[in-house]
């Protein structure tokens, strides 16, 4: 699916929702089938530096089918468009948009990868928890994904590689406690081919 193809996608969802009117939260998705990351912080002041290491051998045997779209081994899906996965997602402190020191390691693994891979972009999906109205929850994704952005473009990255999304909390788990709430709270990173 082409960048304009997903841009209409996204826009004529947005006016539909918008004119249904909806005033109930929209039903969650089961968490397992959402890319979570691991969570694990601790990348020490964000000096330390992380490799990685472009994967697109389609002959791999770990490849279930190679005639497959989808590559799920070890938490990465792949298509013939994207990488999910592949890098990880940035973590978020409660009703914040501001990037903490320990999770701009992330970033950088992602300004490696640009590098490593130049017909390669990103797209920088803003999530939430489930507390907050689905309005606000939206915005503050979107702020999220725009806090990532400018730390990329801040660091050199074109800004023709970049793309923002939000998702606010529709893939949030609705009364979650606080380890699931701290994982809903991210940008995922993920690499448009």
């Amino acid at each position: 699916m082409s960048v304009f193809a997903k841009k209409l996608v996204l826009v004529l969802s947005i006016a539909a929702l918008g004119l249904t009117g909806c005033t109930k939260k929209p039903v969650r998705p089961d968490p397992s089938l959402t890319s979570m990351g691991d969570g694990a912080g601790g990348f020490g002041n964000g000096a330390d530096t992380m490799n990685v290491t472009p994967y697109d051998d389609l002959n791999d045997p770990l490849f279930a089918d190679p005639n497959s779209m989808l590559d799920q081994r070890g938490g990465v899906i792949e298509t013939d468009d994207m990488i999910i996965g592949l890098l990880e997602p940035v973590y978020f402190d409660f009703d914040k948009s501001g990037i903490n020191a320990s999770e701009r390691i992330k970033l950088d693994a992602a300004i490696q990868y640009l590098n490593a891979n130049a017909n390669h972009s990103l797209l920088l999906e803003g999530h939430c928890d489930w507390k907050g109205t689905s309005d606000y929850n939206l915005g503050l994704g979107d702020r999220r994904a725009g806090a990532a952005r400018e730390y990329l473009e801040i660091a050199g990255v074109a800004a023709s590689r970049i793309e923002t999304s939000s998702k606010g909390d529709l893939e949030a788990v609705e009364n979650g406690d606080e380890l699931q709430t701290s994982q809903d709270r991210r940008v995922e990173i993920i690499v448009l081919k």
